[in-house]
């Protein structure tokens, strides 16, 4: 299947209807049900934008990211990249597609190989990508690593990842996702493992690069404190579902769903006296995965409830104000 490229408007990915299902089964009695992971999400990215996807743990924002990348097949919907559906490429295609989109891991000793040291990490890629002139590797490596800060270069690179602080790790996590100069970034949590103040040299770094190579974006988190600064547009993901979507200052000045209020009630604030505050958040927790409930899935934990609708009825996107969406019955 193949797209016309003019229909995507320029916009570098686009997600139609996506779900992402896990079957389970038990031993000997056959399929027992499915985990809806990502379960009819819809957006679209441009070229050069930074859009944060923030929910609490377990409402599939992994999931998404990992589909995103190429890592889960898509039970249903699809992914455009560039005008082409990512289901049609072969193991070829594949491969160019994954050369485009970088990932940088929520913990860098873990996505770091023990045994390799940093040349070789940075080196892997290139090598893996068929190219083969050991000067443009060394050139293109010693590029990178100045552009993450990490010089004197010739210092770094017979390191191995024990040697390294956890800033130095990222760095060169980052620097391994962009050795293939990617369109396309996609960030697990990428400063959730770090000291406070390093993470504000990451998020820093991450936002330089996307501004000198007009890089996309994603930045996957359940932070917004973090999001607020790094981000054009924020996705709030419940249950497997995108519930709201807004540019970053309409969102934190106009949120609209239950759940974007209950998020922003719970995000630490800096304020010391402000911190004492018991605030008050939404009793319950997220519904199962295997078996959600009907129409809205915030329903059973939200104080704006519409008895007879939202129990029963799932929302639609409404777009109360121009290039917000909502999904809430609030809104009709």
């Amino acid at each position: 299947m193949s797209m016309d490229t003019s229909s995507m408007n320029g916009k570098l990915l686009k997600v139609e209807d996506l779900r992402v299902w896990f079957e389970l089964r038990r031993w000997g009695f056959g399929r027992a049900g499915y985990v809806r992971a990502v379960d009819g999400v819809n957006f679209t990215l441009e070229a050069g934008e930074a859009i944060g996807i923030v929910g609490e743990s377990g409402c599939g924002k992994t999931t998404l990211m990992k589909t995103i990348l190429g890592l889960n097949t898509p039970t249903d919907g699809s992914i455009w990249f560039q005008g082409q559906d990512l289901s049609d490429k072969g193991r070829r295609e594949t491969r160019d597609y994954r050369a485009m989109v970088g990932f940088v891991q929520q913990d860098p000793y873990g996505a770091l190989a023990p045994f390799m040291n940093v040349n070789r990490t940075l080196e892997e890629p290139l090598i893996v990508n068929g190219v083969r002139d050991r000067n443009v590797r060394k050139q293109r490596i010693h590029d990178v690593m100045k552009e993450v800060k990490m010089e004197p270069v010739e210092e770094f690179l017979p390191k191995f990842p024990h040697m390294l602080s956890g800033g130095q790790q990222q760095r060169i996590v980052i620097a391994r996702s962009m050795i293939l100069e990617p369109k396309l970034i996609v960030a697990d949590e990428p400063v959730s493992m770090l000291d406070a103040s390093v993470r504000v040299e990451i998020l820093k770094l991450l936002r330089g690069l996307q501004d000198s190579h007009h890089l996309a974006v994603i930045y996957v988190t359940h932070d917004l404190s973090t999001v607020r600064y790094f981000s054009e547009r924020i996705f709030v993901m419940y249950a497997a579902k995108l519930v709201e979507k807004a540019t970053v200052d309409e969102l934190l000045n106009n949120f609209m769903h239950p759940y974007t209020e209950a998020l922003l009630a719970a995000t630490s604030d800096p304020d010391a006296e402000n911190a004492l505050i018991m605030k008050d958040v939404p009793p319950g927790e997220p519904p199962s995965l295997i078996e959600p409930p009907p129409g809205c899935r915030f329903h059973p934990r939200c104080p704006k409830l519409i008895e007879g609708l939202c129990e029963v009825k799932e929302p639609p996107d409404f777009e109360p104000v121009p290039g917000h969406q909502v999904a809430c019955w609030l809104y009709q």
